[in-house]
């Protein structure tokens, strides 16, 4: 029959040193946290940033593929779908990191 004393409630998996670690971690991981989301004020409510990024995105895509369209481009591009959504997040990406440095 088992009792509490002859062997530890945790697997063998975690010892000492591990729990060690994790403990440190956990400790140290407050201080990683940002204090506040970048927002947006507009229309008398705060918006986050990413959402704002998120539709210059699409707005470029869109515009893109007009010009796409303009220049004989779109016709010969595969899986059409996939290369527009791919120009919207690289777009809204690029406005993030040159906007709020993110």
């Amino acid at each position: 029959m088992n009792t509490c004393g002859s062997r530890p409630w945790w697997p063998r998996a975690l010892s000492r040193p591990f729990l060690a670690g994790l403990t440190a971690t956990t400790l140290a991981l407050p201080g990683c946290q940002a204090s506040l989301s970048p927002s947006v004020p507009l229309f008398g409510a705060y918006f986050p940033s990413w959402l704002i990024c998120l539709a210059g995105g699409i707005i470029g895509a869109v515009v893109l593929r007009v010009l796409f369209i303009r220049i004989g481009l779109d016709e010969v591009l595969p899986l059409r779908l996939l290369v527009y959504a791919c120009l919207a997040a690289a777009i809204g990406l690029l406005l993030a990191l040159t906007l709020y440095g993110r």
